[in-house]
């Protein structure tokens, strides 16, 4: 069975409007989250995230969602084109999106949603200025900085200073806009965290001092590696010179850990808002990475790589009044299904002209083409 034929068909183009169901979107992003840093797959036993695995626990968790290219530009604009990054063309950090590029947020403002982005941008070099799609926009420079830095923030086109933890007022600036809120809307919160150096929140630093980390067990392949991984051990992606440093890669992947404590308290924060504006019913939130992190598996650390670890994500789900409680959602879906899907779910017509399909039958353990 074809990935294609498992999807469904793809969408006759229409024009972009709004069918009758419109829908509330919080889109969550973050940077290179491996598929098993939750709690509730325990990838390393101490690691703990309750609220992503109440999440899970009351949503939908897509436990083979992976990225068509597992770098963090590629990655983001296959996300909001639908598009494998041949055609989309970001193929780094550096190459800005080609014009007339059109992202799913443009689409839903012309529906009439009100739309943010909030977060870390990451296409088209040192570049923070606002981009098309979105009527509220906070991001940074690169990169940007875990703690107050010079460069500061971008808020709708002026400078504005950094005044804590990057996670903490990402989440403050994206709980704000919410707070304004009457027509439909998307937002699309996109974390610094967990990209390296990873920095944790003070209050988190240090959570896991004494954990045990577990190596994984192919870090120490024998003979039958390919040469290009056994050559990449010695090198600013391998274990036995990692980042051109003495690098502990245990000690690496508890700061790791610890930075992802502020990610999922964000998470906690947003819920609770949809709780107390009665909301946490009827908007779906999606959850996911941009890229996975290698953390020793196959002699390698980072991502870049074809490997499961560096090209699988988390994905989870959230919205009762679309899914049952606990899903488990087996067949592999993709990047370049996040447009699709959260159109159809927007009640937006798709146009088409992307490469991935709408999964939203496949969630809510619909039938599709004859096909769960």
């Amino acid at each position: 069975m074809t990935r294609r034929q498992l999807m469904g068909a793809a969408a006759a183009p229409a024009a972009p409007g709004r069918q009758p169901k419109p829908r509330n979107i919080i889109f969550i992003l973050t940077d290179d989250h491996r598929y098993d840093a939750m709690g509730f797959l325990a990838g390393q036993r101490f690691l703990q995230t309750p609220r992503l695995d109440a999440m899970a626990r009351n949503g939908v968790h897509a436990r083979h969602a992976f990225v068509t290219t597992a770098l963090c530009s590629p990655s983001r604009a296959s996300m909001l084109t639908g598009q494998y990054a041949h055609r989309h063309r970001v193929v780094d950090k550096n190459n800005p999106v080609p014009p007339g590029t059109r992202f799913f947020p443009q689409l839903l403002q012309q529906a009439g949603d009100e739309t943010a982005f909030i977060g870390k941008w990451h296409m088209g070099g040192e570049s923070d200025a606002p981009r098309p799609g979105f009527h509220r926009w906070v991001s940074f420079r690169g990169q940007g900085h875990y703690y107050p830095h010079a460069d500061g923030l971008n808020v709708d086109g002026r400078r504005m200073p950094q005044q804590g933890y990057i996670t903490d007022e990402l989440t403050d600036y994206a709980l704000d806009w919410l707070k304004h809120r009457r027509k439909p809307f998307f937002l699309y919160l996109s974390h610094k965290a967990v990209h390296a150096d990873f920095l944790p929140a003070e209050r988190y630093q240090g959570r896991y001092a004494n954990a045990e980390f577990t190596p994984p067990r192919s870090m120490n392949e024998g003979k039958h590696r390919p040469m290009w991984v056994a050559a990449q051990r010695n090198s600013w992606h391998g274990v036995d010179f990692p980042c051109h440093r003495d690098l502990d890669i245990a000690a690496y992947y508890r700061r790791y850990a610890e930075t992802l404590l502020g990610v999922d308290e964000s998470l906690g924060r947003v819920m609770d808002f949809l709780r107390e504006r009665k909301l946490f019913a009827s908007t779906l939130v999606v959850y996911m990475g941009d890229n996975g992190f290698a953390f020793g598996e196959h002699g390698l650390i980072d991502k870049r790589t074809a490997y499961e670890e560096s090209m699988r994500v988390p994905m989870l789900l959230h919205c009762p009044e679309l899914f049952p409680p606990g899903t488990v959602l087996s067949e592999m879906v993709a990047n370049i299904d996040v447009a699709p899907i959260l159109l159809e779910a927007a009640g937006v017509r798709n146009p088409g002209g992307g490469d991935g399909r709408s999964f939203l039958n496949l969630a809510q353990g619909r039938q599709r083409d004859g096909l769960l």
